[in-house]
């Protein structure tokens, strides 16, 4: 995976793994494990390492923090229209990257 190249995050502090965000293609349209499982979501994130889709930690499964907890990658972009914010898991941390693409399911 190539990895992007975004000018520093506008926040009060600074995140650490930026350099692990790649131009990720998003796996699917909702969560992609409860759209496995049948389940429910309330909001979408997109991990920025791999492109998996996973729900928020207000939906019952808190499958986009499931996800950093197995694969330890730490970027998650919100995929909701009108939502350009990114969390870093690691560093806890949200923030915007300035010239970073803007992803949002259909």
């Amino acid at each position: 995976m190539r990895a992007a190249t975004y000018p520093a995050p506008v926040a009060d502090g600074a995140c650490t793994h930026l350099d692990e965000a790649g131009d990720v293609t998003p796996s699917s349209d909702g969560c992609e494990d409860c759209l496995r499982i049948g389940a429910v979501w309330v909001h979408l994130r997109v991990c920025m390492v791999c492109g998996h889709v996973g729900c928020c930690d207000n939906s019952p499964n808190h499958h986009a923090t499931a996800h950093f907890r197995s694969t330890h990658h730490p970027l998650v972009q919100s995929f909701e229209p009108d939502e350009d914010w990114w969390y870093c898991y690691a560093d806890d941390l949200a923030f915007v990257v300035d010239g970073a693409p803007s992803l949002s399911h259909p």
